[in-house]
């Protein structure tokens, strides 16, 4: 860079984003030159949700990974525990799976991890609502449930970030502290 002599290189550049491009390009917002100067092969890898086959081999690695690490040898997920992840949607994708086995292994008293040593938020917050709807609750016990679930999802979904959650709740961070306060959401990375 600045210089007056032409030297020349061979690199390869890969990058990622979770933006489209073309719509920042549009906008604005992102250099159009750029972009066909780094858009040679693309891929498209879609969101976790939508690919539940890859969860448990990535599981088995980041278990066997974090258990390296950590000495801790012969570590493995109870029955209960793969069902609840192979549920979950995993707002947070790839990091998001990493970071709760990492979490779990690094937490867990023991060579198993049980469905305790999962967040509340994978522990199927869910089915624990929709088992108490089938118990005849008011309407105010389901709106309850329903505004839990979607702030352990927003929580996750911005890692714990509690500004970020309320903005894509749609309510302020002092409103969703309230909530939480309220309802005892204590959220665990």
């Amino acid at each position: 860079m600045g210089g007056a002599e032409k030297i020349p290189v061979d690199v390869r550049i890969i990058s990622a984003t979770n933006r489209n491009l073309e719509q920042k390009i549009k906008e604005g917002t992102f250099r159009e030159d750029l972009f066909y100067r780094l858009n040679i092969v693309t891929i498209c890898i879609p969101p976790m949700r939508d690919r539940k086959e890859d969860i448990l081999p990535l599981i088995e690695f980041f278990t066997e990974k974090f258990a390296r690490q950590n000495n801790k040898s012969g570590i493995e997920i109870s029955k209960e525990a793969v069902d609840s992840l192979l549920k979950y949607n995993f707002p947070g994708n790839v990091r998001e799976l990493e970071n709760i086995i990492e979490r779990s292994v690094v937490l867990s008293r023991g060579s198993l991890i049980t469905l305790n040593d999962l967040p509340m938020n994978v522990r199927g917050f869910r089915e624990e609502a929709s088992a108490q709807q089938s118990k005849g609750e008011t309407m105010n016990d389901r709106i309850e449930a329903l505004e839990k679930s979607m702030i352990y999802d927003a929580l996750a979904k911005m890692n714990g970030n509690q500004t970020q959650a309320g903005k894509l709740l749609g309510i302020t961070e002092r409103n969703l502290r309230y909530k939480m306060k309220k309802y005892d959401i204590k959220y665990q990375k």
